[in-house]
């Protein structure tokens, strides 16, 4: 509830004195002009209600032998550092390269001062950036792809592809407007691993 309302008032209803942040983005025109009202706390509630009331798809992939193995690499490798079991996110902020952390934040907000290397755009600079990105969870991430955050890989397969990284790799999920190639940098955990382990990984990550 709190989320929809921030999102809507800071992305169409935010002003500054005179600035309208929105206006930027609508051909100079404040779109409040029109008296955009937020949603009110009967219709938040209601919509809170009823993404509680979702059930995610039952899960096709078995926790076997080779999962198992998996669980230990995601152990072994300290995955469970950021992705926390039994949520499998400590649901910390990440800064995003290039973003200062203010002093003020350390106590203020649960950072995770660990360099994780993701692209930096979408939270620098955008209306809506805060200069971090937030810890995702893992659990039904079988059927949540594409991934990264801006959705440019298709699938686990490909997120353990250390080709990614390179100028000339081909994205397998959102590429870019005119975009054929381009690298998808961040978090590097993992791409090192022996094809067999990367395998068993794969298949843990599919069981949660």
């Amino acid at each position: 509830m709190r989320y929809a309302a921030l999102n809507q008032v800071a992305g169409d209803l935010a002003h500054y004195g005179d600035f309208s942040p929105a206006a930027l983005f609508n051909g100079g025109q404040d779109p409040t002009a029109d008296k955009l009202e937020r949603y009110s706390d009967e219709q938040l509630y209601a919509l809170g209600l009823y993404i509680y009331s979702l059930q995610p798809p039952r899960n096709p992939n078995r926790f076997d032998a080779l999962a198992r193995r998996g669980e230990k690499v995601f152990e072994a490798q300290g995955c469970s550092g950021c992705h926390t079991p039994p949520l499998y996110t400590n649901n910390k902020l990440v800064p995003a390269p290039g973003f200062v952390v203010p002093k003020e934040h350390a106590t203020k907000y649960d950072v995770l001062d660990v360099p994780v290397g993701t692209d930096p755009g979408l939270t620098l600079k955008t209306r809506r950036g805060t200069g971090y990105y937030k810890v995702p969870s893992l659990r039904g991430v079988w059927y949540r792809g594409p991934f990264e955050h801006s959705g440019s890989v298709a699938t686990l397969e490909d997120w353990f592809d250390p080709g990614r990284l390179q100028h000339d790799y081909v994205p397998t999920g959102f590429a870019g407007y005119k975009t054929t190639h381009r690298a998808v940098r961040g978090h590097e955990f993992g791409l090192k691993l022996p094809s067999d382990d990367k395998r068993a990984l794969i298949a843990f990550l599919k069981t949660l």
